[in-house]
């Protein structure tokens, strides 16, 4: 019984992939509203990110650019129902894929996708399932619940007999995967601590940055391709990019500057599409030494 909450989201979840998408998108842009009123902690996160990375933009505008934010936040979290419950052949027809999927299925070399945190990341792992056949290992971090977690990797994986591995575990379990054949499905931008990690630059500010990416397709002569998603508006669904593959990376030995160009060009496919990426995680929660938090001294919004 003391799981009866997760399995009321989840039979909600259920029951509201079988909208209309439409409907759907009225539905989870009223829950971001919500959580915009509600979320004072995650909004308070949200504006300082914007202020750190875009300080270009004014006060009214980095207000307007969260609260779109977090619409496009709570259509991401309903509509993780139609990922986890929909059938392939619906999912097939909202998801619209660009450029190169089946590289990873040609290529003689294992295939790193490098898949930034914009909302819709979910949308693009579900693409590497439903749309090629080439076997998928990433990592994901644990849910504290179980029944959520259970879901989670039940959802990830019921179109690929892929693997999922926990951010907990050791790296070795996913290099083995790959040696086996296994694309990788990389996430690559978000704040897990200094280990196995460098301050490398983040829209100029310093943040500590997995060199995982770098040195993974190194040691392991990977091709390293990277891919968007993003939610359309309202019923049309989604749409997947899968780009041209970055041939010259992570070049000779150095993997600063493989991971500074990295973050750059997540910078700049930001900056095209500003509302949609994550900015609720702590991005500049690890900081050099002697440095204090860069979330301290939020102003109230």
């Amino acid at each position: 019984m003391k799981h009866w909450p997760a399995h009321l989201v989840l039979g909600l979840l259920w029951g509201v992939h079988l909208l209309p998408l439409g409907v759907q998108a009225a539905l989870g842009r009223a829950l971001g509203r919500l959580l915009h009123r509600l979320g004072r902690s995650r909004r308070r996160v949200a504006l300082r990110n914007v202020a750190l990375c875009l300080p270009e933009l004014d006060e009214t505008a980095r207000q307007a650019l969260v609260r779109e934010h977090f619409q496009w936040l709570g259509r991401s979290l309903l509509e993780r129902g139609l990922l986890w419950y929909a059938s392939p052949a619906r999912l097939k027809r909202l998801i619209h894929v660009e450029g190169d999927i089946g590289l990873a299925e040609r290529s003689e070399r294992p295939v790193m996708w490098l898949v930034p945190h914009f909302v819709a990341l979910d949308v693009a792992g579900a693409s590497t399932q439903l749309f090629q056949r080439k076997q998928v290992a990433s990592i994901y971090q644990a849910q504290s619940n179980p029944v959520f977690d259970a879901a989670m990797r039940r959802g990830r994986l019921r179109h690929n007999q892929g693997q999922v591995f926990s951010r907990h575990e050791t790296a070795l379990p996913l290099v083995r995967a790959v040696k086996r054949g296994h694309a990788f499905f990389n996430l690559p931008d978000m704040d897990f601590g200094l280990k196995d990690a460098a301050f490398v630059p983040f829209f100029h500010v310093e943040a500590a940055t997995l060199l995982a990416p770098a040195r993974m397709a190194r040691s392991l002569n990977m091709l390293v391709q990277p891919v968007l998603a993003e939610i359309l508006p309202g019923g049309q669904g989604w749409r997947v990019r899968f780009l041209p593959p970055w041939d010259d990376f992570p070049g000779a030995d150095d993997d600063i500057a493989a991971t500074t160009r990295m973050n750059r060009w997540i910078a700049d496919e930001i900056r095209r599409n500003p509302a949609q990426y994550l900015w609720v995680h702590r991005r500049f929660k690890t900081r050099p030494a002697g440095q204090g938090s860069l979330y301290d001294t939020v102003p109230p919004p």
